[in-house]
């Protein structure tokens, strides 16, 4: 059957929320593995051990799965992001527990992800994109803020400058012409990213504290 909406005549009692959580977070996970374009609706039906029916009974064709998809991976990082956020830590803390989530995170995923989201199902990724810059942008600036307060960051750094700039650098982690995969790990760049803004926010007692920390860390 091809990947286009299906017939609402097939469509039978709407599955319940729970249900349609459980589907989704399989989805994600086989999204996270194999990519986007290689897994056709048939193969996420039997990866899931559910009939193409069931699957559209909460979903019209891929573009929409792949929206929901999406919107709930999005939701779940951005949730667990701002749990670090609550637990009291410096700002120097903070982003280093965030930066191992990440780098745990993009660990595993497919490298082709990105590059299918942008290219095969566009509104996906538009809504995706903006929601994850807006939570990056609304997340680094108040770390930021909070890093001064504490003495650990340049106390004349331009917050929203030096966001938009971590962003621009966070979209370039997934560049296959500038970090092929072949040479680079997702999470090798990541943690190169994070010394690269941690070294260049920080202040005398900030850098004293993150060698501190990093050879805490190696060790």
């Amino acid at each position: 059957m091809s990947q286009t909406s299906h017939s609402t005549s097939e469509v039978s009692t709407p599955l319940d929320k729970e249900k349609q959580e459980s589907i989704l977070e399989q989805v994600n996970k086989l999204f996270m593995r194999h990519g986007i374009k290689s897994m056709t609706m048939d193969d996420v039906a039997n990866h899931l051990h559910i009939s193409k029916k069931t699957l559209y009974q909460f979903v019209t064709d891929k573009n929409d799965l792949v929206e929901r998809s999406m919107s709930r991976m999005h939701c779940q990082h951005t949730g667990i992001i701002d749990s670090i956020c609550t637990q009291g830590l410096n700002a120097i803390d903070e982003q280093l527990e965030i930066t191992k989530y990440l780098a745990t995170l993009l660990s595993q995923v497919h490298p082709s992800i990105h590059y299918d989201l942008e290219k095969y199902h566009p509104k996906a990724w538009q809504q995706f994109n903006e929601e994850k810059r807006s939570h990056i942008y609304d997340c680094m600036t108040q770390n930021m803020r909070k890093g001064m307060k504490e003495g650990l960051y340049r106390d004349d750094l331009k917050a929203d400058i030096v966001a938009k700039l971590y962003l621009s650098r966070f979209d370039l982690i997934f560049d296959g012409e500038l970090f092929p995969v072949d040479k680079y790990s997702f999470s090798d760049v990541t943690w190169e990213s994070f010394r690269y803004h941690m070294r260049g926010i920080a202040s005398d007692k900030g850098l004293k504290y993150l060698e501190k920390k990093t050879k805490k860390e190696r060790s």
